[in-house]
């Protein structure tokens, strides 16, 4: 079954679950504010899609980081930052079970209708 991590209040989360919904994609979602995903958890994320794809540059909460939080991102072990601050990671984050993927654009949709 599809894994949908994310946090519920967020516009895109919202569309990709809603989404989900109208094309009969059975999931389960998992708000990572509510319930957090451990350290382990982000390093295979990171793992199958690449630090850049899943670090959410552009947001708010990356332009609060001060500069040695921002090393921290950039140094090996940047997986339980990410792990207690969600918002630092990119939504919606796709667990399948033979795919991850992070982001709601077309070429997501499609790999999860394919899938």
């Amino acid at each position: 079954m599809l894994k949908v991590y994310g946090i519920k209040n967020c516009d895109t989360v919202r569309k990709a679950l809603k989404w989900l919904k109208e094309n009969d994609i059975s999931h389960e979602f998992q708000d990572f504010r509510a319930d957090p995903v451990s350290a382990d958890q982000v390093q295979s994320w990171e793992g199958a899609v690449g630090r850049d794809k899943l670090v959410n540059k552009r947001g708010t909460t990356y332009r609060k980081l001060d500069e040695a939080e921002k090393t921290v991102l950039e140094g090996e072990a940047p997986y339980q930052m990410l792990a207690d601050n969600p918002t630092l990671m990119k939504r919606p984050v796709f667990v399948g079970s033979s795919a991850t993927m992070v982001g709601f654009t077309e070429k997501e949709k499609e790999a999860l209708l394919g899938s």
